[in-house]
């Protein structure tokens, strides 16, 4: 199938072969027919990726202070590796979709009925089910593929509030402003207008229109005046993409006393206090189709609105601007300016720099071809090994594909297959790093000859994605966590030990080379050591998939892991007990899980505490590891300083850039796979440190709130 994407670091528009996705809980499964360009949000993404470095960097200033900190954190070539990955990364373009469902089990839809969704520019897509919705017969694709658009201008609509008699002023006549105009003229409201364009204004004329052709220009506040006879207007929506704050005054000019605007499109927001000061004026950004944007679980779990309480979610938007078209209250074939196939994608993405171009609709109904699982990405196979050294992946997120997939490559791994849930970033870094072939079902790893299988996918899928392989006589290399309860520990052991294969959890900071010099030394010393460890993890948000205690397991289980199994090596012995306490419950902070101490006791007579705080500063090391022992003192800072203070025949070891030990935990694994020998941790510690972590976990839990 075929997915149109933009390089970043170039702005060139590409068509790329991807495996069909595979179904997600919650989502429906759609072969697209026709798509539609936004000529105003993806021209200025095709405009970003066009941009030099200091470009991107003046047009997201936030984002530089992210990379200022991590400077700071990590070091510069830590830095440069993760935001080159970064711009490295082909960006899904689209999201105007008109398709019929493949798959609609999780959707409740049944195979073939004609939707739109907000589905990417791709041969078939998987879309959350709250974000598909079902065309009227006598709405035709076409008129259908600007529902999305439709339903952005109607959400800013509905936060105008707009009465029936009431003067409505529209800035910026692209295909969110034309559709926005129809919509309050349906509403009943005389509606303004205003554009540079003429060729839009004449279109929002058609519509009825009152219109301001700024190339002319007509001036929109004199226009506005005339037509309110004095009083101002009663609302702006603002639908216009430009960096002027004048935007903004404008319309603040316009309004009468306590008049509304609503900003959909990106304009300058400088904002002069006075505007709104004296006329009491209310101002709002809108959010895309509406209630339910970006809630995880409205869109990825599916869980919808009581309607009673929320009318008007983006699905019922979406079936809104549907009726409408159905009705004849909304016309959009006029907005439509070309029509490609699929294949001339780069060609329609061309017209987007000429002036007056509105609806691009791009056309896959001549793409025949069957969904596949998988494509292949080489020509010929890789030079395989007779025995060992074959290795896929289950996952390709940030880290994976930026640490794990290169340092495999370093190692000597000779790479099968790459699965992903959508087949892109599968296709992208399996080119890159020459994979046979990428794919969205792991079926497709099971079947090969992989011996190797590296699990990088969410958390919750960890425990059940070992387990098959182990079943299917595969080593494992599994990234933290290994499991997120006890049974599934329980059953991941019992298949492990009638297996045969080897298992391998990606507790990589044990094999640091600060961390070895530790050891080395603290085995020169039989009496029992005290640990002090400090994880200044940094905030993330209560909804990250990674706080989900059902997706992510919480951090505990998700990080702070690293550190209980740090220590269990540095010590020497096992974990004999255990105990952890969070932030009590406060009206400051609401996610208290992670902020935690964590003390654990050895058969050693070792005791050590884990530090794990999320409301810290950057300005403080990220990582600090501190063992006293025999009245003396190691300290390392960020897996980059390593400091010994009174302690005899060593005073410092200091690299130049970070190493977490990730290359050496991969090259260990990967020699022990060709030599035959045992994992490089030993099973006993892996389960070990995995009930530990759960086990912490849940009393965290269990305490008050």
């Amino acid at each position: 199938m075929f997915q149109v994407v933009q390089n970043i670091n170039t702005g060139t528009t590409e068509i790329i072969e991807i495996p069909s996705p595979s179904l997600k809980p919650n989502h429906g499964l759609i072969r697209t027919n026709l798509t539609l360009i936004s000529s105003g949000t993806e021209k200025s993404l095709v405009d970003f990726g066009k941009s030099g470095l200091i470009g991107k960097a003046m047009s997201q200033p936030e984002k530089v202070k992210m990379v200022l900190d991590k400077v700071k954190s990590d070091g510069v070539i830590a830095t440069y590796s993760a935001v080159k990955s970064k711009l490295d990364e082909p960006m899904q373009l689209g999201y105007c979709n008109v398709g019929t469902i493949l798959d609609g089990t999780e959707s409740n839809l049944a195979e073939g009925t004609r939707v739109v969704s907000n589905g990417k520019h791709a041969s078939v897509v998987c879309v959350p089910k709250n974000l598909i919705a079902p065309i009227p017969n006598n709405v035709t694709d076409e008129e259908a593929a600007f529902t999305v658009l439709g339903a952005i201008g109607l959400q800013g609509m509905r936060l105008i509030e707009p009465t029936l008699g009431e003067t409505v002023v529209v800035i910026g006549l692209g295909l969110i402003g034309l559709i926005a105009v129809q919509l309050l003229k349906a509403n009943g409201c005389e509606v303004i207008g205003v554009d540079f364009d003429s060729n839009k204004c004449e279109l929002a004329k058609q519509f009825g229109a009152h219109v301001v052709d700024l190339s002319k220009s007509q001036d929109p506040i004199e226009v506005a005046d005339q037509i309110t006879r004095g009083r101002g207007v009663d609302a702006v929506l603002i639908t216009a993409s430009s960096s002027s704050n004048d935007i903004v005054h404008q319309a603040a000019t316009m309004c009468r006393k306590r008049g509304r605007i609503v900003l959909v499109g990106v304009v300058g927001l400088e904002l002069n206090r006075n505007d709104f000061y004296e006329k009491e004026l209310s101002f709002q950004v809108s959010c895309s189709y509406g209630p339910g944007r970006y809630d995880e679980n409205y869109e990825a779990k599916g869980n919808d609105y009581p309607y009673a309480f929320v009318r008007w979610t983006e699905q019922r938007n979406f079936e809104a601007i549907l009726q409408l078209m159905s009705s004849g209250q909304l016309n959009v074939k006029p907005l439509i300016s070309y029509r490609y196939a699929v294949g001339d994608a780069a060609k329609a993405y061309s017209k987007l720099d000429e002036s007056g171009s509105l609806g691009i609709v791009l056309d896959y109904r001549s793409d025949n071809e069957k969904t596949k699982s998988y494509v292949e990405l080489t020509d010929s196979k890789n030079q395989r090994c007779s025995q060992s050294g074959n290795v896929s992946f289950l996952g390709c997120g940030n880290y994976a594909s930026r640490i794990l997939i290169p340092t495999f490559a370093k190692s000597g791994a000779n790479f099968c297959t790459i699965v992903t849930s959508s087949g892109i970033s599968g296709v992208h870094h399996g080119k890159k790093h020459r994979f046979e072939k990428a794919s969205t079902s792991i079926n497709d790893v099971f079947e090969d000859d992989t011996d190797t299988v590296v699990i990088a996918t969410q958390h919750n899928l960890h425990a059940k994605q070992t387990i098959e392989a182990l079943q299917h006589d595969k080593n494992v290399f599994v990234e933290k966590p290994l499991a997120m309860t006890h049974e599934e520990i329980d059953e991941i052991e019992r298949v492990y030990k009638s297996s045969g294969s080897m298992l391998m959890v990606g507790y990589n900071r044990r094999f640091a080379p600060q961390i070895q010099k530790i050891k080395a030394l603290l085995d020169k010393k039989p009496m029992p050591k005290c640990f002090i460890m400090t994880m200044n993890a940094g905030d993330i948000p209560k909804d990250s998939w990674t706080q989900d205690p059902l997706i992510g397991g919480g951090r505990i289980i998700g990080e702070a892991c690293h550190y209980i199994d740090l220590m269990r090596f540095l010590a020497g012995s096992k974990i004999v007990s255990h105990t952890a306490i969070k932030m009590g419950h406060n009206q400051y902070i609401e996610m208290t899980e992670d902020k935690a101490i964590i003390t654990l006791s050895f058969e050693d007579g070792s005791v050590g505490t884990i530090h794990y705080y999320a409301n810290g500063g950057k300005a403080f090391p990220k990582e600090r590891i501190e063992v006293f022992c025999d009245h003396g003192v190691l300290q390392l800072d960020n897996f980059r300083k390593l400091t010994g203070f009174g302690w005899k025949g060593f005073s410092k070891m200091n690299l130049w850039s970070q190493d977490k030990g990730q290359d050496a935990c991969v090259n260990e694994f990967m020699s022990a796979i060709k030599a035959g020998k045992a994992s490089p941790i030993p099973a006993d510690e892996i389960f070990e440190v995995a009930r530990v972590t759960v086990e912490i976990a849940e009393n965290l839990r269990k305490q008050e709130k």
